[in-house]
């Protein structure tokens, strides 16, 4: 099986992709992927790192806030199209997959046209343009989300939800061993109420400027944060507070936690940014989540997301505007009711999917063999 998977621009899209190859790998070990990005996105480091090729397109999205940057684009599309239209005549795919960004849209616009099949994932409650326009032409599309008709044919459409990782989708399963390692590691204390904190690998300012203005509420009330602020905001924050948290041993930061599985474990409540791969891991972690949507996203994505799990009583949303002032009084009422945070975790967890990645793979088969 030779195959094309295109995308990028965030990790959103690319870890997805990544484990979708894993999974044809796992499945075909002779098989024959390979990437198209985009040139100076985080694709480019993060494949080759897991093991993959990838070739770049000079290409970029439309600039709304500095239209002039906007006078090369036209050009810009044009050489990605030929530059793709290169790549897929001389790998000669069986199968061309997009994953959302700048460079699937290239790629699999020129797949189709040259009679290579094509399919895409869309991680998001609301279909990005790119999508949207390259469905026409898609043979499937795999979804995380109910109601996706509002965008893509009927037909077409296949709930597989999006491709986590590994350790997070067993997470049900190792709950224990995963709580007593994160005691540890993290240096908690065993029966206390513990909040996980989390705004991304790079950081979310106003969820960290909230925490800190109301650091006072945790320290009064004897709850663990487990926080992570990001590699943007870690210094700054660690200078700010540090006569507040050297009088307590429950406020524990980290610029970055890279064993989620142990972090999500041990958490009673989690406080987090709406993207579509986080809330995939979130589902599959069933804990009580309070989701603050970046605003700063295309098509508001995030605020679609949480209000697809909201609906569903499965989270709470706090605006990003609001969460100053209302992640307290949120985080009160929600302590103080068990009964709701049973139901949140319940509900949440009833719409985890852990097998994402072989979902998509079958699609990926059935399309081959048509």
């Amino acid at each position: 099986m030779k195959v094309i998977i295109s995308g990028g621009g965030t990790g959103g899209h690319i870890f997805p992709a990544i484990a979708i190859a894993n999974c044809i790998k796992k499945r075909y070990a002779d098989s024959e992927i390979l990437f198209v990005g985009a040139e100076g996105k985080m694709e480019m480091q993060k494949v080759p790192q897991a093991g993959y090729k990838i070739i770049g397109l000079k290409i970029a999205g439309f600039q709304r806030k500095k239209l002039w940057k906007n006078i090369s684009l036209p050009f810009k599309m044009l050489a990605s199209s030929m530059k793709a239209t290169r790549i897929i005549k001389d790998f000669q795919p069986d199968v061309a997959i997009g994953v959302g960004g700048y460079a699937s849209w290239a790629t699999l616009k020129q797949a189709a046209k040259l009679g290579v099949p094509t399919l895409l994932q869309e991680q998001n409650s609301f279909a990005g343009k790119t999508n949207k326009e390259l469905s026409k032409k898609a043979k499937a599309i795999c979804t995380a989300y109910d109601n996706m008709d509002r965008f893509f044919s009927k037909e077409k459409i296949v709930k597989t939800g999006n491709p986590i990782r590994k350790n997070i989708s067993s997470l049900q399963e190792n709950i224990s061993l995963l709580q007593e390692t994160a005691i540890k590691k993290y240096s908690l204390e065993k029966g206390k109420k513990t909040i996980l904190i989390i705004g991304g690998s790079l950081g979310a300012r106003t969820i960290n400027n909230s925490i800190e203005k109301n650091l006072d509420f945790f320290i009064e009330n004897d709850i663990q944060l487990l926080w992570q602020t990001g590699k943007f905001y870690y210094n700054d924050i660690v200078e700010r507070v540090k006569d507040k948290i050297a009088k307590t041993n429950n406020i524990h930061i980290h610029e970055f936690i890279f064993d989620m599985d142990h972090a999500y474990s041990v958490a009673d409540i989690i406080i987090s940014r709406a993207g579509a791969l986080s809330i995939s891991e979130l589902c599959c972690v069933g804990k009580p989540v309070i989701l603050v949507p970046s605003p700063n996203v295309a098509e508001d994505h995030q605020t679609k997301n949480a209000m697809a799990l909201v609906e569903k009583d499965a989270a709470i949303m706090v605006k990003d505007m609001e969460m100053s002032e209302k992640i307290v009084p949120v985080l009160e009422n929600l302590l103080a009711d068990t009964t709701k945070q049973e139901s949140l975790g319940k509900n949440i967890l009833a719409m985890g999917i852990t097998d994402a990645d072989e979902r998509i793979v079958d699609q990926i088969e059935k399309i081959c063999k048509r």
